[in-house]
């Protein structure tokens, strides 16, 4: 049986898919006007910087010019961690919730390796003694 948590959790995981969908959907479709953003870019280089320009185009201008690679991974590790955390929360067991996102996930990777770099060193400290 499941309780209201897990049913939340999947309730979240399919809603979210599908905003997922959506905003894939939306992406794609205008990617014409990104496509011709991007020609108007190349296009038009100039080499000197005009006095008319805004802030806002040459902010527009600069996110323009990074790589495909760079925006993928700037929406993905978020979107990823988002549909992680929602996924924990289907688990059964309340403790293991949010062990998916990664600064929890460092977190307790890192204690358990300074408890076990005491442990061994309280044990390297014991002397056996031979009878």
């Amino acid at each position: 049986m499941m309780n209201f948590r897990q049913r939340m959790g999947w309730v979240g995981v399919a809603f979210y898919l599908l905003a997922s969908a959506a905003a894939f959907y939306y992406v794609f479709e205008i990617n014409e006007t990104y496509n011709k953003l991007a020609l108007e870019h190349i296009q038009q280089h100039p080499k000197e910087p005009q006095e008319g320009t805004t802030w806002t185009h040459s902010l527009k201008v600069r996110l323009l010019s990074l790589p495909f690679w760079l925006w993928t991974l700037i929406f993905l590790i978020p979107y990823l961690q988002m549909f992680l955390f929602l996924y924990s929360c289907t688990r059964a067991d309340p403790k293991t919730v949010g062990y998916c996102i990664i600064p929890i996930c460092l977190a307790v990777l890192c204690n358990r390796h300074q408890t076990f770099v005491k442990a061994s060193n309280q044990i390297s400290r014991l002397q056996l003694i031979d009878t």
